[in-house]
């Protein structure tokens, strides 16, 4: 294989993998608007092509909180069973159309009880969702391998809740925890319990850190609490100068702990200026264990094959490139090390043979 650029069309045949999708940031338009008029909840439009539209115009803001704020009406059609079920058979479909073969998929199950639904019920449901659209996609000939993080939300305080159900769940579908939510003013620190029991019962966990806040945010999720990945991880850059990484960035990158990287979305955040400037090419260059995201599909108005896309027009990504974030996001998956290998040596290296 020749280190070469490649166009969209073929970049949307290569398999793909990705770690930092959130489900409730994931919805087809069309699917909104049907489940809305379904339990009464206004929209801002009931045109899915309009709705699609508000939802990159309002996340465009550069601001983390307006950005979180817009998953207002997606979580309103996802406080049922029909709306859930529905949503993660789709979302299932969706990541194999666009040419994944492996994703995680994070949701906190404390939003999605505003109705009938218990915790555990949400979390039956939704793996039910999943299991439907895995078994529709595989008879398609698009087979994907969807596992799930639940969140805690860092801001409430269920977080200890969700890592027990993370445990109670972790062999029905459920591969690892996050904390998610506003990053600044709600430090990881604050849940070491949780993570603390999660190490107790070998339940792997990724913590959103060094997005909205910078090093501190970076050094508690893996010094203090002890995350096997960061959820953007972003601001890493903050300690490399010139090419020479500090002692927080060295640990980062010598201990192989993944960036999960989400270039629009950190763009819509005010994270990073451009794609062109995103450090996901630098922090690839320097050695770091870096993945590639989508992040919300919906809200950031993205697929892996834009994203991708993306770096290859802007940063001069060759595919390559493409093939070890891909390699990158296998190796770092929360689930078991021979299905990882078989994913990258049966799947991705022979889809990247070009």
């Amino acid at each position: 294989m020749t280190a070469t650029r490649v166009d969209s069309e073929l970049i949307r045949r290569l398999p793909k993998a990705v770690l930092h999708d959130h489900l409730d940031g994931g919805l087809r338009p069309a699917t909104v608007v049907e489940l809305a008029a379904e339990v009464g909840h206004t929209l801002p439009t009931t045109d899915p092509d309009e709705l699609a539209a508000w939802y990159f115009e309002a996340a465009n803001s550069g601001d983390l909180v307006r950005y979180i704020a817009t998953f207002e009406h997606t979580l309103a059609v996802m406080q049922t069973r029909e709306g859930l079920l529905r949503t993660a058979e789709e979302y299932v479909l969706d990541l194999a159309a666009d040419g994944v073969v492996y994703g995680e998929v994070r949701y906190a199950p404390e939003l999605n009880t505003n109705g009938e639904l218990t915790m555990a019920e949400v979390v039956e449901t939704v793996q039910e969702g999943l299991a439907a659209g895995m078994a529709k996609a595989a008879a398609a000939g698009t087979p994907v391998r969807v596992g799930t993080l639940l969140c805690g939300m860092r801001m409430f305080d269920r977080v200890r809740e969700a890592a027990d159900l993370a445990v109670a769940f972790r062999d029905a579908g459920v591969v690892g925890f996050d904390i998610a939510g506003a990053e600044d003013g709600f430090p990881a620190a604050d849940h070491r319990d949780a993570f603390a029991h999660l190490r107790r019962e070998s339940v792997p966990f990724t913590i959103h850190a060094g997005e909205a806040h910078g090093l501190p945010s970076i050094h508690q999720a893996v010094q203090v609490c002890g995350a096997q990945r960061l959820g953007h991880g972003v601001r890493i850059t903050e300690d490399i100068v010139d090419g020479k990484l500090g002692r927080l960035a060295g640990w980062v990158r010598d201990r192989r702990i993944a960036l999960e990287m989400c270039p629009t979305s950190n763009l819509q955040t005010g994270a990073a200026a451009s794609i062109a400037e995103h450090p996901i090419t630098a922090l690839k260059d320097l050695g770091f264990r870096v993945t590639l995201n989508t992040d919300n599909r919906l809200v950031s108005g993205t697929t892996m094959t834009r994203e991708m896309s993306l770096l290859v027009e802007e940063a001069g990504w060759t595919v390559e490139d493409l093939r070890m974030v891909t390699v990158n996001a296998l190796k770092s998956a929360f689930i078991p090390f021979d299905e990882r290998r078989a994913l990258i040596e049966d799947v991705v290296l022979p889809g990247y043979a070009l």
